[in-house]
């Protein structure tokens, strides 16, 4: 009897530990949120809890501090690339007022769909046989199309950070538990006058989400918790499908309100554990490609019913992958796990077209609000891509960094070892000793657009 007294109070201590029964997340800081105003929010939070939780994400192995060059020389150089002008009555070193030259008469609805694991590399237009995504390749050719997009991270923490707010991964960081507050998309529309939303398939204490979206500019967030508990198929809660459906009636209600909406998606489907529903009839054998299937139909029968709604004329759908998958490995950072699809479509609103300029995640917010005509003010590291041009992207692929155009991949492992190669050619020869000022301009373009994010996060 002693013994089972025993394992039950040691049940209950752990259990008291860890603070919750979910199986996908622990307690976490945002467990203690209620409400969308942070103040009130961290008034719930316990001092020590906050302290040992802090020291101990820091002692985590991999997570390394950028220390490229002086933040200063580095913010130099940012302003150089970017053509910022600073402003005196600006806070952020970074910021520029972006005045449209023809701002627009209408504030569209906007609907972002961030796509688990959707690698540009499942999609027939970029070489897939599979006929996985027939959907989202017919979609693509409809829209404004960014062929050469990458992901910031290989996290989806590092995508749903990156496309946001436009800041960069830095290692293994991770920036939705740190709780700190930025001028993303989210915060800015809000101010513009926009009801935010944002829909998760599962429990949003995963990764901190919830917390850090009530912090940056969500008003509401529904999860998990919001839906029926016979919805629920895996630790990763409902399928796409689901999400969608549900979604649906609150964008007819929001559309009732005297204002446009701003709605985020984060599918799942295509995520570990694999759950395709019966219902569903794909035409591949391997679970790994059926899913993908099903994340692209799910999207089909999301659109199929939004374009019969009354506000899907006024409303700028964008599409992009949190990352991709690690196929096809050829070098030390594989590159399919970071290219991705990036689809603004709206049919009376942006004209199609393909850029083949080099982007990422961290230009999404500043495109979106190229595409409403907007005026605001830019505090990030990402442009307007239909407006500006950079010459690289930079990602992050935990222990290692690299840089990209549309031609040569530069792999750098924050040491020493520098790697270069012509990856359009699927050439894995180590180029850099041949091309040594092209590999000087690549580095200082990544270590000064880090350097500068490192020191704009800490002021915070």
């Amino acid at each position: 009897m002693r013994t089972f007294f025993s394992v039950v109070v040691l049940a209950l201590i752990f259990l008291g530990i860890r603070g919750r029964i979910s199986a996908k997340s622990p307690i976490r800081i945002g467990t203690a949120y209620f409400c969308n105003d942070p103040f009130l929010n961290k008034l719930g939070l316990n001092a020590n809890f906050c302290l040992i939780r802090s020291y101990l994400d820091e002692q985590k192995p991999g997570k390394k501090h950028i220390d490229f060059m002086d933040p200063q020389d580095a913010l130099s150089l940012v302003k150089k690339y970017y053509h910022i002008e600073q402003d005196e009555d600006l806070v952020s070193p970074l910021a520029r007022k972006i005045t449209p030259n023809q701002p627009a008469t209408n504030k569209y609805n906007v609907v972002l769909i961030i796509m688990e694991s959707m690698s540009a590399a499942k999609m027939a237009r970029h070489g897939n046989t599979h006929q996985l995504t027939p959907f989202l390749d017919s979609l693509s050719h409809q829209s404004l199309y960014f062929e050469h997009c990458y992901s910031a991270g290989i996290h989806t923490f590092n995508g749903l950070f990156s496309t946001l707010v436009s800041f960069p991964a830095l290692y293994r960081k991770h920036p939705l538990q740190e709780m700190k507050s930025f001028d993303g998309i989210a915060t800015t529309l809000r101010k513009k006058g926009y009801s935010t939303t944002f829909f998760s398939t599962h429990d949003t204490q995963f990764d901190n989400m919830e917390a850090f979206f009530l912090t940056n500019g969500f008003e509401r967030v529904y999860s998990q918790k919001d839906y029926p508990a016979k919805e629920v198929v895996s630790s990763l809660g409902v399928p796409d499908d689901y999400l969608f459906r549900f979604a649906l009636p609150v964008l007819d209600e929001l559309n009732q309100q005297d204002k446009p909406f701003f709605t985020a998606f984060m599918t799942a489907s295509d995520h570990t554990p694999y759950v395709v529903p019966e219902y569903f009839k794909p035409h591949n054998t391997n679970k790994k490609l059926q899913i993908t299937e099903f994340a692209d139909w799910s999207l089909k029968q999301f659109f199929a019913q939004a374009q019969t709604k009354p506000w899907f004329d006024n409303t700028i759908f964008v599409l992009l992958g949190d990352h991709g998958v690690p196929t096809n490995v050829k070098y030390d950072v594989s590159l399919n796990y970071h290219h991705i699809p990036l689809v603004v479509y709206a049919p009376n609103i942006v004209k199609p077209d393909l850029n083949s300029n080099i982007a990422g995640q961290i230009d999404c917010f500043p495109t979106i609000m190229g595409v409403l005509k907007q005026p605001y003010i830019n505090s990030t590291l990402g442009i307007d891509l239909q407006k500006e041009k950079r010459p690289y992207i930079f990602i992050n692929g935990d222990d290692k960094l690299a840089v990209l155009d549309t031609s040569f991949l530069l792999i750098f492992d924050g040491e020493k070892s520098i790697k270069l190669h012509k990856y359009k050619d699927l050439d894995q020869t180590d180029y850099a000793d041949d091309f040594p000022e092209k590999v000087a301009d690549m580095l200082q373009y990544m270590k000064a657009n880090l350097q500068s994010y490192e020191y704009i996060d800490g002021l915070k």
